[in-house]
């Protein structure tokens, strides 16, 4: 797959945050029919109820040609609360935003959630994704993107031990107040290769996006990479009052 998106900026003016209600974003395809519909809604039940468990749930309900697939990720290093919080939310805004869609998935910062009548279990999904980049560049950006490029392949490596279950996370200090934070995640789903694979195509998305930004995340069906120069995972040292004001958002085809 090539990087040569065709993409649609703008400045995202909401002011929202991690724990808002509001996704960073929704996907919503192919129109379903009322078994369907009712499929979905029995599948959403199960996915609200089983992920806060584990972190993590594929399965599906019904059978052909009714039948519908679903996902349901939280990022590796929130608590099971958190967690059930946002799968929550995240079952009742993709019925709301994608009400007649058979396909459809939705982003926050804490959880993904996907469905559809196709099984894309264990499959790469880098068609579309969310990319949020922000309005601010480094002063230093040849030191920057080094550490940044030695970061992720740390984490990286990290996420493609079988242990981790696709999560990778970490930091390191650019200057004395300065600290580079960046996490990565696969869905469970992937081959361990298949999530290296992934992650890689996200991450090319900085050199072409996010050149020389503050910070920046990508997010796709079947993996998420992010960094800041500020902490946005846990534990947290402090809680970063961030919002989407200061960003830019595309949305990759």
């Amino acid at each position: 797959m090539t990087l040569n998106y065709k993409i649609l900026l703008f400045l995202a003016l909401c002011i929202c945050n991690a724990e808002s209600a509001d996704p960073l974003g929704q996907f919503c395809n192919t129109g379903s029919g009322s078994q369907i519909s009712a499929n979905i809604d029995r599948l959403l039940a199960e996915l609200v109820s089983k992920t806060p468990s584990y972190g993590f749930i594929a399965t599906s309900y019904g059978r052909n040609p009714y039948q519908v697939f679903g996902l349901a990720q939280c990022r590796g290093d929130v608590s099971s609360t958190d967690c059930s919080s946002c799968i929550q939310d995240a079952a009742k805004q993709i019925r709301q935003r994608c009400p007649n869609q058979a396909d459809a998935r939705i982003w926050y910062d804490y959880c993904f959630l996907r469905y559809s009548t196709k099984n894309f279990t264990g499959e790469i999904d880098t068609y579309n994704g969310i990319l949020y980049g922000n309005v601010e560049t480094v002063t230093d950006p040849d030191t920057f993107n080094k550490e940044l490029e030695t970061l992720f392949d740390q984490i990286r490596a990290q996420a493609v031990e079988t242990r981790n279950e696709g999560l990778g996370k970490g930091k390191t200090k650019l200057s004395t107040f300065v600290t580079l934070y960046a996490l990565v995640q696969c869905t469970r789903d992937l081959a361990l290769v298949d999530c290296a694979q992934c992650l890689a195509i996200a991450a090319g998305n900085f050199e072409k996006f996010c050149k020389d930004r503050k910070g920046c995340r990508v997010l796709y069906s079947s993996c998420y990479v992010r960094y800041e120069l500020y902490p946005f995972f846990f534990p947290l040292i402090f809680k970063p009052n961030r919002t989407l004001a200061d960003t830019v958002m595309a949305i990759l085809p």
